[in-house]
Protein backbone atom coordinates (compact mmCIF):
# COMPACT_ATOMS: atom_id res chain seq x y z
CA UNK A 1 0.00 0.00 0.00
CA UNK A 2 1.67 3.37 -0.91
CA UNK A 3 1.39 6.56 1.15
CA UNK A 4 -0.15 9.40 -0.84
CA UNK A 5 1.36 12.36 -0.05
CA UNK A 6 -1.08 15.45 0.81
CA UNK A 7 1.28 18.18 -0.42
CA UNK A 8 0.35 19.75 -3.77
CA UNK A 9 2.10 19.71 -7.00
CA UNK A 10 3.27 23.19 -6.83
CA UNK A 11 3.99 22.55 -2.98
CA UNK A 12 6.05 19.47 -3.59
CA UNK A 13 8.12 21.20 -6.41
CA UNK A 14 9.20 23.86 -4.05
CA UNK A 15 10.03 21.81 -1.55
CA UNK A 16 12.33 19.74 -3.66
CA UNK A 17 13.81 22.88 -5.12
CA UNK A 18 14.05 24.24 -1.55
CA UNK A 19 16.06 20.91 -0.25
CA UNK A 20 17.95 20.40 -3.27
CA UNK A 21 19.38 23.92 -4.30
CA UNK A 22 18.14 26.94 -1.62
CA UNK A 23 18.76 24.88 2.03
CA UNK A 24 22.44 23.81 1.08
CA UNK A 25 22.99 27.85 0.79
CA UNK A 26 21.08 28.57 3.20
CA UNK A 27 23.41 26.19 5.75
CA UNK A 28 26.30 28.15 5.10
CA UNK A 29 24.15 30.91 7.07
CA UNK A 30 21.87 29.37 9.25
CA UNK A 31 22.32 29.39 13.01
CA UNK A 32 25.23 32.05 12.89
CA UNK A 33 24.17 34.95 15.34
CA UNK A 34 22.06 38.17 13.28
CA UNK A 35 20.47 35.43 10.73
CA UNK A 36 16.84 34.46 11.11
CA UNK A 37 17.16 30.89 10.27
CA UNK A 38 18.54 27.59 12.68
CA UNK A 39 20.09 24.90 12.13
CA UNK A 40 18.84 21.41 12.92
CA UNK A 41 20.62 18.45 13.42
CA UNK A 42 19.29 15.31 13.18
CA UNK A 43 19.98 11.49 12.56
CA UNK A 44 18.89 9.74 9.82
CA UNK A 45 16.18 6.73 10.80
CA UNK A 46 17.76 4.12 9.02
CA UNK A 47 21.14 4.90 7.65
CA UNK A 48 22.10 6.29 11.51
CA UNK A 49 24.23 9.43 8.81
CA UNK A 50 24.01 12.86 10.74
CA UNK A 51 22.23 15.73 8.85
CA UNK A 52 21.56 19.39 9.32
CA UNK A 53 18.64 21.26 8.06
CA UNK A 54 18.32 24.87 7.68
CA UNK A 55 14.99 25.84 9.98
CA UNK A 56 13.06 28.48 12.04
CA UNK A 57 13.50 28.12 15.36
CA UNK A 58 11.70 30.30 17.53
CA UNK A 59 12.94 30.38 21.17
CA UNK A 60 10.38 29.94 23.59
CA UNK A 61 10.62 29.54 27.33
CA UNK A 62 11.91 26.00 27.96
CA UNK A 63 13.15 25.26 24.36
CA UNK A 64 12.09 26.08 20.97
CA UNK A 65 8.98 26.54 18.59
CA UNK A 66 9.46 25.75 14.73
CA UNK A 67 6.19 26.08 11.78
CA UNK A 68 6.07 23.00 9.75
CA UNK A 69 5.44 24.85 6.56
CA UNK A 70 5.57 21.81 4.86
CA UNK A 71 3.37 20.02 6.89
CA UNK A 72 4.65 16.75 9.10
CA UNK A 73 6.27 14.67 6.30
CA UNK A 74 9.59 15.94 6.08
CA UNK A 75 12.49 14.08 6.98
CA UNK A 76 14.14 16.17 9.33
CA UNK A 77 11.25 15.79 11.74
CA UNK A 78 10.64 12.11 11.04
CA UNK A 79 13.92 11.43 12.21
CA UNK A 80 13.62 13.97 15.02
CA UNK A 81 10.50 12.14 16.24
CA UNK A 82 12.17 8.74 15.81
CA UNK A 83 15.39 9.84 18.02
CA UNK A 84 13.49 11.77 20.94
CA UNK A 85 15.96 14.56 20.49
CA UNK A 86 17.96 16.58 18.00
CA UNK A 87 20.32 19.45 18.48
CA UNK A 88 19.36 23.06 17.43
CA UNK A 89 21.69 26.04 16.60
CA UNK A 90 20.26 29.33 16.65
CA UNK A 91 22.14 32.87 16.77
CA UNK A 92 25.20 31.24 17.17
CA UNK A 93 24.35 28.59 19.92
CA UNK A 94 23.95 25.39 19.94
CA UNK A 95 21.21 23.09 22.45
CA UNK A 96 20.72 19.59 22.80
CA UNK A 97 16.54 19.49 22.63
CA UNK A 98 14.28 16.55 23.29
CA UNK A 99 11.04 15.85 23.32
CA UNK A 100 9.52 17.04 19.95
CA UNK A 101 6.21 16.86 19.89
CA UNK A 102 3.29 18.31 16.90
CA UNK A 103 1.43 20.94 18.24
CA UNK A 104 -1.21 23.18 16.43
CA UNK A 105 -1.74 26.62 16.10
CA UNK A 106 -3.86 27.65 19.20
CA UNK A 107 -1.31 25.40 21.02
CA UNK A 108 1.64 27.82 19.73
CA UNK A 109 -0.12 30.63 20.49
CA UNK A 110 0.27 30.26 23.62
CA UNK A 111 4.07 30.75 23.61
CA UNK A 112 4.41 32.78 20.52
CA UNK A 113 4.32 36.79 20.08
CA UNK A 114 1.24 37.84 18.11
CA UNK A 115 3.03 39.61 15.51
CA UNK A 116 4.80 35.83 14.55
CA UNK A 117 1.70 33.94 14.99
CA UNK A 118 -0.07 36.13 12.69
CA UNK A 119 2.59 36.01 9.93
CA UNK A 120 2.75 32.04 9.95
CA UNK A 121 -0.90 32.00 9.85
CA UNK A 122 -0.79 34.32 6.67
CA UNK A 123 1.46 31.67 5.49
CA UNK A 124 -0.78 29.10 6.19
CA UNK A 125 1.18 27.21 8.64
CA UNK A 126 -1.36 25.52 10.96
CA UNK A 127 1.63 22.38 12.61
CA UNK A 128 4.44 23.27 14.54
CA UNK A 129 6.96 21.10 16.71
CA UNK A 130 7.78 21.93 20.64
CA UNK A 131 10.83 21.23 21.47
CA UNK A 132 12.25 21.15 25.05
CA UNK A 133 15.70 22.24 26.53
CA UNK A 134 17.69 19.22 26.82
CA UNK A 135 19.49 18.99 30.32
CA UNK A 136 23.21 20.47 29.06
CA UNK A 137 21.21 23.08 27.12
CA UNK A 138 19.52 24.79 29.99
CA UNK A 139 21.99 27.19 30.08
CA UNK A 140 22.57 27.73 26.21
CA UNK A 141 19.13 28.96 25.61
CA UNK A 142 17.53 29.30 28.96
CA UNK A 143 17.47 33.20 28.56
CA UNK A 144 15.82 32.60 25.22
CA UNK A 145 12.68 35.13 24.35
Amino acid sequence: MTKKSTISPVNFSVRRFNKHVLNPLMLRLAGRKHWYTSTIEHTGRRSGTTYRTPIVAHPVSGGYLTPLPYGVDTDWLRNTLAAGEAVITNGGKRSTVINPRLIDAAEAATVLPARRLRAFRRLGIGRFVRFDLGPAAGKAAGNAH
